[in-house]
């Protein structure tokens, strides 16, 4: 059960995936990044994460990890050390990644075990550091960990660390994963991506108008699994891309009416029906502990 040790000493963890409601580039800041806007919805699905705590002050990854990424670049094994310098800890962990978030999808996979590793290890290590504090550190490590942290939806501003909470209605998403990866640099710097959508506000999202990804139309013709997944959804209801990756979505507004959509898909498509939440599951999980 997630938060509670077994007897080999490991306690397992959710991170939870995400999705972008909406995604708008506003601008470029003098530093080369990009202004945005967008909606993050947290997901009751994500990877799973298992800690044990080290007495020999080490940080190890276990297990096979994210295909050909190195254990020093990994998300959660940077996050712990990086969480354990500032902090001071004398202890070390032994860490798991259980992936059911593909990569590249823009689900959040990789920001959400590097959150989830902060948020744990600074509870498992008393190492005492508050929200805000984690969150900074969550910016060093990815633009999309403070959100994580957090655990809350939230409407983002910046490159996604201005965080303002946000409830949203209870929905159901069919979500599939087109199995693409294309690198984030190079959608960004794709010469058709829109980056001076007008600013809008909440207002302009609760009422419905604030709609679209930015970097749907350059994901389309580049990469015809997205195309085709985004023409196959479309089938079913608002077919949409979720942040800079190849993932897409279709929202319904009860579990029945999800399932429902999902069965009339093509059996080739990775699709799944997830529930948005109020809240992260690793939140709970914490309470439990």
């Amino acid at each position: 059960m997630s938060g509670l040790a077994d007897d080999a000493g490991w306690s397992w963890w959710p991170a939870p995936a995400k999705l972008n409601l909406f995604l708008h580039i506003t601008g470029r800041r003098a530093d080369g990044y990009h202004e945005l806007q967008t909606v993050f919805r947290l997901l009751d699905w994500g990877d799973r994460i298992g800690l044990r705590l080290r007495e020999d002050g080490q940080v190890r990854r276990q297990g096979e990890g994210l295909a050909g990424v190195a254990e020093a670049d990994d998300l959660a094994v940077r996050a712990a050390r990086l969480l354990k310098e500032v902090a001071n800890v004398a202890q070390g962990a032994d860490i798991i990644v259980e992936k059911h978030v593909s990569a590249g999808g823009g689900f959040g996979g990789g920001s959400s075990d590097a959150a989830t590793v902060l948020v744990v290890l600074n509870r498992l290590w008393r190492a005492g550091l508050g929200e805000n504090a984690l969150a900074e550190l969550g910016l060093r490590l990815g633009a999309d960990v403070p959100v994580f942290v957090r655990g809350r939806n939230a409407w983002a501003e910046g490159v996604g660390e201005r965080l303002q909470p946000i409830v949203l209605e209870p929905a159901w998403y069919v979500v599939v994963e087109p199995g693409v990866h294309v690198p984030t640099p190079a959608l960004f710097a794709d010469p058709d991506l829109t980056r001076d959508s007008p600013v809008a506000k909440i207002e302009d999202f609760a009422s419905g108008t604030l709609v679209g990804n930015a970097f749907e139309p350059v994901l389309r013709r580049r990469e015809p699994a997205v195309e085709a997944a985004l023409a196959a959804l479309s089938d079913i209801g608002t077919a949409r891309l979720t942040g800079s990756g190849s993932g897409c979505f279709v929202e319904f507004a009860s579990q029945s009416a999800a399932e429902q959509g999902r069965s009339k898909l093509p059996k080739e498509l990775r699709a799944r029906v997830a529930a948005g939440v109020a809240r992260s599951p690793l939140l709970d999980a914490l309470e439990q502990h």
